[in-house]
């Protein structure tokens, strides 16, 4: 992992999450989604996104957990902590957001390596909390609904991310997947991802080990030699030859940078 990478720690105020989206009706968004063609949280499009800003080290998220039974496997294949907040007539959201942030503050104290905390939830509610982990010296991402959110919460973080906003991001090369022989497909759809993934993060320079790291924290069952590849030069020059991305050499370590996607001929 490289060294600017960051530990992450999300807390989900699943409630707030699931009714913000239901309230849309399903969510539209910039993502190309539109209304009925997901009836449910893409909850691995938000974790996706994170493990872009670093290595999630905690995931839990705080609900009365009978009122979502279609998100249990869901949440469970997600390796997400479900933390089980029962109803208590109209106190039981001020439960689960009392729950939340307890255990963010105990774990801010306690572990000093999570550097950044996410906070899924657009309730202002949390803006306290926000300001807390900020003055612990965290940086804290929120992540909610367009409609849902506070102004006041989004305007605390030191980024705030729209839901709907998940499947957008930079362009992408004008190969048609056609052109990439079936097999490798998904090896050179990992990498496209995660070049437009560090691409938002305004990473400029992409070494090898920053893009292959990065793969691996998306999937982290994925190797170069299951796509016939020796080495992950050889799969980055690879997807060069095929007009996907650009690369060039980096004149102290020799070794590869992606400098972004090969522009269309």
């Amino acid at each position: 992992m490289p060294d600017d990478a960051h530990s992450l720690a999300v807390f989900i105020d699943f409630e707030n999450l699931a009714l913000g989206w239901e309230r849309d009706g399903g969510g539209r968004g910039s993502s190309g989604r539109k209304k009925g063609e997901s009836t449910l949280l893409e909850v691995n499009l938000i974790l996706e996104r994170l493990v872009e800003k670093g290595k999630v080290i905690v995931k839990r998220a705080y609900a009365d957990w009978g009122r979502f039974e279609k998100y249990r496997i869901i949440m469970h294949d997600a390796g997400v902590q479900m933390m089980e907040i029962p109803e208590r007539g109209k106190t039981g959201k001020n439960h689960a957001d009392i729950q939340l942030c307890v255990d963010a503050m105990d774990l801010c104290y306690s572990k000093e390596h999570v550097d950044t905390f996410v906070i899924v939830s657009g309730d202002s509610d949390f803006t306290p909390l926000v300001s807390k982990l900020k003055e612990n010296g965290k940086s804290v991402i929120g992540l909610g609904m367009k409609d849902s959110t506070s102004d006041l919460l989004a305007a605390s973080c030191d980024e705030f991310i729209y839901y709907e906003d998940l499947g957008s991001g930079p362009a992408t090369p004008s190969v048609a997947r056609e052109a990439i022989p079936k097999a490798k497909r998904p090896a050179m759809q990992l990498l496209v991802e995660t070049i437009q993934g560090l691409q938002r993060e305004n990473k400029d320079v992409m070494y090898s080990s920053l893009v292959k790291d990065t793969m691996k924290r998306k999937q982290p069952a994925f190797s170069e030699s299951t796509y016939g590849y020796r080495t992950f030069s050889a799969l980055l020059e690879d997807a060069e030859k095929l007009g996907l991305i650009s690369l060039k050499t980096d004149q102290r370590s020799g070794t590869y940078v992606v400098t972004g996607f090969a522009e269309g001929k």
